[in-house]
């Protein structure tokens, strides 16, 4: 391997063919501090990699009757105020529960500010109808944070001893746990790293959310829960307990989305996968019908999983019979995400540019945004930093990750919509 990416933080591979062995790949540090190299037991952050042990844990609790996946979310979470929502529209993101992250996201909160699994929850019950028609599917991870809540509720226990009890000790993944705690202290993990003009800086921060993230695992562990997903994939014109909770339209076209999976379900590449993207981690988890599988655990912000992976079944689809170390090595040689620099926070002369439009809120999330105007543009302010929102059509605005729809004078702005990816249509009235 390369000398100076070895001496960078890395990756875990590995791929596992029905009948053999599996193949592991290891590149990198687990810890720059102490040049620890990355190795079969270093754990990584999965992300939302840990939706399918989430929702597996709820298939596992209507089967012991302690709930039914049509039942009413509101039965077991007296707080929630959206009342027609089941389980099952929490399983599939099709509760059009607005992503609280996103929410907390418009208080301005930074990167090392602490917020608690209780803080997003109480953003979920302050919502009161459903943020997209329903059916729709909207990813969410509140949507998950609530399931989370829901099997603490009906087994009187925490979530990381149910999965430690019900799937991580049952199935041999003794190095996988949900972190309850940011302070908990996992055996084995890695540490994040994100590249900046100045070199290496910790990505991690202070949250953990169980449920919807925050499971840290080895690969070896990963590959023991695939291999259990697919002895219950009964049939390659099926998917995995399609008879429980049915597969249904997602935000990436062609894929579908159950039971915490994403689904490819065209014929002869049948496949089940999730990625997941947590405080500078990012890893990979992908099965298909035929057994075959590929999970990739990544501690370098510049290093993806999801498409190291891409890259790395691109490679096996289109080698007939490629030796599996030279298409590992293959899928990491892929370009890795540029450094850029970070934008400047406008200056006191920057301001004096600005005119003011007035300050805003919303009932459905928390504090307050400012509106200022200048040169053609608004701009949005929350707890004093700034996003410049560029003219999209007539009174639509649109921004990194979020559109602003006013009336098309923007001289004077009494209301607006607010949509975020996540979050959509959130009306904010000035103050």
């Amino acid at each position: 391997m390369n000398a100076a990416r070895d001496a960078e933080p890395g990756l875990t591979l590995l791929v596992h063919r029905p009948g053999e062995e599996p193949t592991l790949l290891h590149t990198g540090l687990a810890s720059l501090e102490h040049r620890l190299p990355i190795g079969p037991d270093t754990t990584f952050n999965l992300g939302s990699v840990a939706k399918q042990i989430t929702a597996h844990l709820i298939l596992l609790a209507a089967h012991d009757d302690l709930l039914r996946l049509d039942q009413k979310a509101a039965d077991l979470l007296p707080r929630l105020k959206i009342s027609d929502v089941t389980v099952a529209d929490l399983v599939t993101h099709r509760s059009g529960i607005r992503d609280a992250e996103s929410l907390l996201s418009l208080a301005g909160f930074r990167d090392l500010d602490h917020y608690t699994a209780d803080d997003l929850r109480t953003l979920a019950y302050r919502q009161d109808q459903r943020a997209v028609p329903e059916g729709r599917f909207l990813y969410s991870n509140t949507n998950y944070l609530l399931l989370a809540e829901i099997l603490e509720t009906v087994h009187h226990t925490t979530l990381p001893d149910l999965a430690r009890d019900r799937v991580f000790g049952p199935l041999g993944m003794h190095s996988t746990h949900f972190k309850s705690d940011p302070r908990q202290v996992i055996p084995g993990a890695a540490s994040a790293y994100r590249a900046t003009l100045h070199g290496w800086q910790h990505a991690e921060t202070p949250v953990t959310l169980p449920g919807p993230g925050t499971l840290w695992a080895t690969v070896g562990d990963l590959d023991r829960w695939l291999t259990y997903l697919h002895q219950h994939w009964h049939h390659p014109d099926q998917l995995p307990w399609q008879e429980a909770v049915a597969y249904e339209p997602s935000d990436h076209e062609p894929y579908l989305y159950g039971l915490g999976l994403y689904a490819d379900p065209r014929p002869g590449r049948a496949a089940v996968f999730h990625y997941g993207h947590e405080q500078g981690f990012s890893a990979s988890a992908h099965l298909e019908a035929s057994g075959l599988q590929a999970v990739c655990l990544s501690n370098n912000g510049e290093l993806s999983a999801d498409r190291v992976t891409t890259a790395l079944l691109r490679n096996l689809r289109t080698q007939p019979t490629p030796a599996i170390q030279e298409a590992l090595a293959q899928a990491t040689a892929i370009e890795r995400t540029p450094v850029t620099a970070v934008q400047a926070q406008p200056t006191a002369d920057d301001r004096s540019q600005h005119t003011e439009l007035g300050t805003f809120t919303c009932d459905q999330a928390p504090g307050s945004l400012r509106l200022t105007r200048s040169v053609g543009a608004l701009h949005l302010w929350r707890r004093g930093t700034r996003e410049q929102l560029t003219p999209a059509g007539p009174g639509i605005y649109a921004g990194n990750g979020c559109t602003l729809t006013t009336a098309s004078n923007t001289n004077h702005i009494d209301r607006f919509t607010l949509g975020l990816d996540r979050a959509p249509g959130l009306t904010y009235i000035r103050q």
